[in-house]
């Protein structure tokens, strides 16, 4: 395996001068850079990964944290990173929730991890950190969170208006005449899931419906967790002719159950999602769902990174406008007994 020790001797040069040609760093006269230049192609010299981040100080390796590695919700931010990444010369290195302890634990052992892998900067996608924590973390490394604020950090926080996304979601329903409705939640610990219950609860109270009286689950984001909730709405007896799920997952998993039933959706039940994940599109039927605008804050997010580690200028866009993308699983109202299970 050709070393740069083989370059600076078949150039004829010293080992620092033929790193300060390979760096780009230092200065080297123009006619020894291209004895070098020429041994290295002569050589077919590549240097390593260790080797570069020696001679540049730099490993050119973004860390990305996930909670988890399932779903279809992390699948497009990550490819959105990886493509920027490689764009830029960069590579990607991921880590994501594994082990029997908490999500705070978790996460502070996957970032540990990425840092300890020496990445340049790092992308965190976790609402389980403490103030003070973010606080140590950013003294040691540059990252940029998405999708949660700290207030040590708030530069480096790229987040949507759940909340505006849990009122859009609302005036979909109210706008369909639904009345009767009923919500599968995320868990109570996520704020971003709080911030979108309490939009859609809001608005409905403004149009004067009772939300103390509504059917409310707390489930995990999952399609199991979907698909048990609604299990237990149909169980429960509760007239509903809608649901709001505050995921696609959930979302998809209670129109499992629905059809495994006799639910006919949108016929007898209308159901909508939230996050307009590749799952919305290709779920049956199709999945109205509200946008939230994940790739463009991701990318932006990443601008913000790659400033803070390379001092490379990118526009920095922190608005993400949400929207709804309407498909095929909600529609007008029906009669109130039109949701109770068909007979076998």
């Amino acid at each position: 395996m050709t070393t740069i020790k083989d370059v600076a001797r078949l150039a004829g040069v010293g080992l620092g001068t033929a790193s300060r040609v390979i760096s780009g760093k230092g200065s080297v006269s123009p006619a020894t850079e291209e004895k070098v230049r020429k041994a290295i192609e002569q050589l077919g010299f590549r240097p390593s990964h260790a080797a570069r981040s020696l001679l540049t100080g730099s490993t050119k390796m973004i860390g990305v944290y996930i909670p988890m590695l399932k779903g279809t919700f992390y699948t497009p931010i990550l490819q959105v990173i990886d493509t920027e990444l490689r764009n830029a010369g960069l590579h990607m290195v991921v880590a994501f929730g594994v082990g029997e302890g908490d999500a705070r634990s978790q996460a502070l052992e996957g970032i540990d991890f990425l840092i300890e892998r020496g990445c340049d900067g790092l992308v965190v996608l976790s609402n389980a950190l403490s103030e003070p924590e973010v606080a140590a973390l950013a003294a040691k490394a540059r990252l940029v969170v998405l999708n949660h604020r700290y207030a040590v950090i708030p530069e480096q926080c790229l987040i949507a208006d759940h909340a505006e996304g849990g009122r859009q979601a609302a005036r979909v329903l109210l706008g369909e005449g639904h009345r009767r409705i009923a919500v599968i939640g995320g868990p109570a610990s996520a704020p971003d899931n709080v911030e979108r219950l309490n939009g859609f609860l809001e608005e409905l109270a403004r149009s004067g419906i009772d939300t103390g009286k509504l059917w409310l689950a707390e489930s995990d984001f999952s399609p199991e967790g979907g698909w048990k909730a609604a299990r237990a709405l149909v169980g429960s007896g509760y007239s509903f002719s809608a649901v709001f799920c505050a995921n696609d997952e959930m979302a998809v998993g209670a129109l499992s159950y629905f059809q495994e039933v006799g639910i006919q959706v949108p016929e007898q039940a209308s159901v909508l999602g939230y996050d307009d994940t590749p799952s919305a599109e290709f779920s049956a039927p199709r999945l109205t769902t509200v946008h939230i605008p994940w790739r463009e804050m991701t990318r932006n997010g990443l601008n913000v990174l790659l400033k803070l580690c390379y001092g490379i200028e990118r526009p920095v866009e922190r608005s993400f406008p949400v929207s709804v993308t309407w498909r095929s699983s909600v529609a007008k109202a029906p009669r109130p007994h039109s949701t109770k299970r068909s007979s076998s």
